[in-house]
């Protein structure tokens, strides 16, 4: 048996069960393996950073890891913008990097470069195997880096000939990786969110597992029990939302209206969150979010026992459960297709149990209120903000989302990052429906060129943030890697183009043709 086998009857007998793959010669071995180990589902990538994404979303659903291959260190540095976004998401991933054959690293060859550098950005655990023998142990190693608490990037470099050569003996076993349970917080640290809730203006900030269905409910009956407000994080890379489940506040994403929003407060508890800063650095506008007397508590770090830090919460305050609010669907829009309008027909007419993923940006701005009372569904978000992120994690939502439909919402500018998703979910005849938002303009931009201060109004910065001459087909796009697309001007068009995307099977494109820029 050679290591290629090896590797992946270890991941195999991790559970890990796909490999988002763009291969190259280093990696042949590897992809041969795959005829021996059926129960690995190898999907092919037409680029790195679909593959890395893909495996981000995976992992969001599934809570488990997904594997990827990459080749050399090139292939992993198209990567690292989606492993960038799932570092910030904190979820297990595994990269396997193939390398050049051990032998062939000294002559410097055209593809050789420092992977340990490259990997260093965004991977919590590297490690290179030097021998056959050893891959069985580096991979779980690997996997069980992976997992954390809290879960992390973990990059296993694959030599060639580490790859094809053979094991000197085939275990009777392959070996499982030890998971760590989420830590619990310290008594101090309970003691003292406790102490804030009951003499001060607190707000409760919450991500990771605090932002399931469980977590908002037991933060709404400490709100109730306190007065202190529930905020989550701007981005939440996995939050329950719908009927019947708990919607606090986001943390707007603006530096100065977030800095508004928790004016006032006097402490801010952390459960399952780091304190909240501005996005980025502006004139004049303090970089730190919260007031600067505020008190800031640790209760729960990411990758800690975030329920159960709330369930002690609410014991030691005897806070009394809570009715969730409940409401009305939006109604079906009609006329012109606008941001609000399109909201509206995503909450009118979305589907039970539906995983979201959202790139949509500007054009977004609506989505999550419409969907308020829409029935249950999952929101995944946009972590770390490079872009490229919402067609790969819609890929990998799919896969493993157990044939639960996903709507993927895509900024025209953020989709030419990553179009090529499309393909694979073609191909892998995925139940996806996206949302392809057309408003000819880098509109984020516009509205950033202005609040760092930089508030030239020529020809030239124009030309710079707006996506017309030429227009983006977006659904000509679609239509070249393979899924069945159309372009809507109208609500009532785009309404029923989303009803009839969620009934039928596999993967389906709508161009929203909206406003031109941030309207």
């Amino acid at each position: 048996m050679n290591g290629a086998v090896s590797l992946l009857s270890t991941l195999r007998a991790n559970g890990v069960d796909v490999w988002f793959s763009n291969p190259g010669t280093s990696e042949m071995h590897a992809v041969a393996a795959l005829d021996e180990v059926p129960d690995m589902r190898g999907v092919l990538c037409l680029f790195e950073g679909v593959a890395t994404g893909a495996a981000d979303g995976y992992a969001r659903v599934t809570g488990r890891p997904a594997a990827t291959l990459l080749h050399l260190g090139p292939g992993l540095g198209n990567g690292h913008a989606n492993l960038h976004n799932a570092r910030r998401a904190r979820v297990p991933l595994i990269n396997v990097v193939g390398d050049h054959a051990t032998y062939h690293s000294r002559f410097d060859a055209p593809l050789d470069s420092d992977i340990q550098s490259i990997a260093r950005g965004s991977s919590g655990w590297f490690r290179r195997s030097a021998r056959p023998d050893d891959l069985p142990s580096d991979v779980a190693d690997a996997v069980a880096a992976s997992y954390g608490p809290p879960g992390q990037v973990a990059t296993l470099v694959l030599p060639a000939d580490v790859s094809w050569g053979e094991l000197s003996h085939t275990p009777s076993s392959w070996p499982v990786a030890t998971r760590r349970s989420p830590s619990v917080s310290a008594d101090d640290a309970l003691e003292a969110g406790l102490s804030r809730l009951r003499t001060k203006k607190t707000v409760l900030f919450l991500g990771g597992s605090a932002v399931s269905k469980e977590g908002l409910a037991l933060a709404a009956r400490l709100a109730a029990a306190t007065g202190a407000r529930v905020v989550t994080e701007t981005f939440p890379a996995n939050q329950d939302h719908g009927a019947g489940i708990e919607a606090p506040e986001r943390l707007i994403y603006l530096s100065e209206f977030a800095i508004s929003q928790l004016q006032g407060t006097e402490a801010i508890l952390l459960v399952g969150a780091v304190e909240p800063v501005g996005f980025f650095g502006y004139p004049d506008i303090p970089s730190r979010l919260v007031p600067p007397d505020c008190d800031v508590v640790h209760v729960a770090p990411p990758g800690s026992d975030t329920i159960g830090a709330l369930e002690y919460l609410v014991a030691a305050l005897h806070a009394p459960e809570v009715n969730v609010a409940s409401g009305e669907r939006p109604a079906r829009p009609t006329g012109e297709l606008t941001t609000f309008a399109m909201a509206q027909a995503v909450g009118a007419t979305l589907p039970d149990d539906v995983i979201i993923v959202d790139e949509s940006n500007t054009s977004g701005v609506h989505l999550f209120g419409a969907t308020r009372f829409a029935p249950p569904h999952e929101w995944l978000t946009l972590t770390g903000g490079a872009i490229g992120f919402g067609l790969p994690a819609a890929l990998g939502a799919a896969l493993g989302g157990g044939g639960r439909r996903v709507l993927a919402f895509e900024s025209d500018g953020s989709m030419m990052y990553t179009p090529q998703a499309l393909w694979s979910m073609a191909r892998e005849g995925l139940d996806v429906t996206v949302i392809g938002l057309s408003n000819r303009s880098y509109a984020i931009l516009n509205l950033e060129l202005q609040r760092v201060g930089a508030t030239a109004d020529g020809a030239a910065s124009r030309h710079m943030l707006d996506l017309e001459n030429p227009t983006l087909d977006l659904a000509g796009v679609a239509t070249g890697f393979g899924v069945p697309s159309q372009r809507v001007t109208t609500a009532d068009d785009f309404t029923a183009a989303l009803e009839r995307s969620f009934a039928t099977p596999g993967p389906s494109f709508i161009e929203a043709v909206l406003p031109k820029g941030l309207s």
